[in-house]
């Protein structure tokens, strides 16, 4: 049986998360080791803040300090995150990385099913959620470690691409 990609926890410094995750995402493409880390994301929950009264939705991270990494554990995994700028470490006894057991990751409340997605570059899919719902583009690229795709939608007449979600989009047939 082969060994399933784990989740593990890293630190970084207050307010780096997204940087550490932009950070190990490129490092990731640079080193072509996106079957070894599977994904990197900063948990979100939606929040309600009164601004000047007006009451708007806003994404706050849900740990701040702390990205989680779905990856194999290796020597080059663990080399790769642990001298990411903005890193600190990983959260475990010592240096030993604990990867995070499944309760854990229920009790999180965060979804981390994988989403399959069925298009290719060149398919037509409608956005399902967010501020684009109900636009209809053609997608460019597909990155998959990262669980988007670009797509290009007409934006004030423009073909303009944006980055979007898996769970974002629609295949149109």
């Amino acid at each position: 049986m082969a060994e399933e990609a784990k989740w593990y926890v890293v630190h970084t410094y207050s307010g780096y998360e997204n940087k550490v995750k932009a950070n190990i995402e490129k490092l990731i493409e640079n080193r072509k080791i996106q079957d070894q880390i599977l994904e990197v994301i900063v948990p979100l929950h939606k929040v309600y803040e009164d601004k000047n009264g007006t009451r708007k939705e806003v994404d706050k991270k849900l740990f701040p300090g702390y990205v989680l990494l779905k990856m194999f554990m290796n020597d080059e995994t663990w080399y790769v995150v642990r001298n990411t700028r903005g890193v600190t470490g990983f959260v475990g006894p010592g240096s030993k990385p604990v990867p995070l057991s499944e309760a854990e990751i229920s009790a999180m409340g965060i979804d981390l099913s994988v989403v399959e997605l069925f298009v290719e570059v060149g398919d037509t899919v409608t956005v399902v959620d967010g501020p684009f719902e109900g636009s209809v583009g053609m997608i460019k690229e597909i990155h998959d470690h990262k669980r988007t795709v670009i797509v290009n939608l007409s934006i004030f007449g423009r073909d303009t691409p944006v980055e979007l979600d898996y769970a974002k989009i629609q295949k149109l047939n």
